[in-house]
């Protein structure tokens, strides 16, 4: 569902991303992680067609995001780890614009059962100045689903959320997961993407350092063997400070 092949960035003599490749499947949770600067959110962005790479093609669903954006982004859906809401319009107008951008018939049968399953009911005639930091990440995230996108990516999705909040979201990626979307996560929440994540990729200074199921990534170093992913991760971030050659796992 989503393929990205050879994808580079640079600004001006800055490489931000590159060589960047990997697919997602429907049904799959890649977690995308490293520590800030590695080039996820520019990854994140290129994908969702709101930065042009450098070079490299990007798939969604078999549609190159630079020949055919229309259709490419129809699939998808981008929630950045900022909301970026409209100041005048309530929660439920929010979702009932977004249901008129993109087609959704029964935009108006959909909106009440996704208002319930991320606890807005209650906030549906709310103004966003009048939200929660965590209350404006659920309605950017109820936006992102209505349409029901095969390919959904989250940047630091449970940013402003309560215990309660974090447990409800988890369920919500998970069953999109599970009803065939092809997702990518990035955080910096490692037990969170232990949870959710069926394969990891680590990046750092916008290369690839490990790609695969935690068990291929650890049996590919046999000394990260029994470690807890916090550990494992740091232990990557020092390989890839040595310049070791970056390993990957298809």
């Amino acid at each position: 569902m989503i393929d990205v092949e050879n994808l580079t960035k640079v600004y001006g003599d800055f490489t931000a991303v590159r060589g960047l490749s990997f697919t997602v499947a429907p049904g799959e949770v890649l977690g995308l992680v490293g520590p800030n600067g590695a080039g996820k959110t520019t990854t994140l962005r290129s994908i969702a067609g709101i930065i042009v790479p450098t070079s490299g093609t990007i798939r969604i669903g078999g549609d190159d995001i630079a020949k055919a954006p229309e259709r490419a982004k129809a699939r998808l859906a981008f929630i950045p780890d900022e909301p970026q809401l409209f100041e005048h319009l309530t929660v439920e107008e929010h979702l009932r614009f977004i249901g008129r951008l993109y087609g959704v018939a029964n935009a108006p049968a959909l909106i009440e059962p996704l208002l319930a399953e991320l606890e807005l009911l209650e906030k549906r005639n709310a103004l966003p100045a009048a939200l929660s930091r965590g209350m404006r990440q659920k309605l950017a995230i109820a936006c992102g689903l209505l349409h029901s996108p095969s390919a959904l990516l989250l940047d630091e999705p449970l940013t402003g959320l309560d215990p309660a909040g974090m447990r409800r979201m988890k369920s919500t990626i998970a069953s999109r997961a599970r009803a065939g979307a092809a997702v990518v996560l990035s955080s910096h929440l490692l037990q969170l993407v232990e949870e959710l994540c069926t394969r990891l990729l680590v990046m750092q200074r916008g290369r690839v350092i490990a790609l695969g199921t935690f068990a291929e990534i650890v049996a590919e170093r046999p000394a990260l063997a029994g470690m807890p992913l916090e550990d494992v991760f740091l232990a990557l971030m020092d390989e890839g400070d040595r310049g070791d050659r970056p390993r990957a796992l298809a």
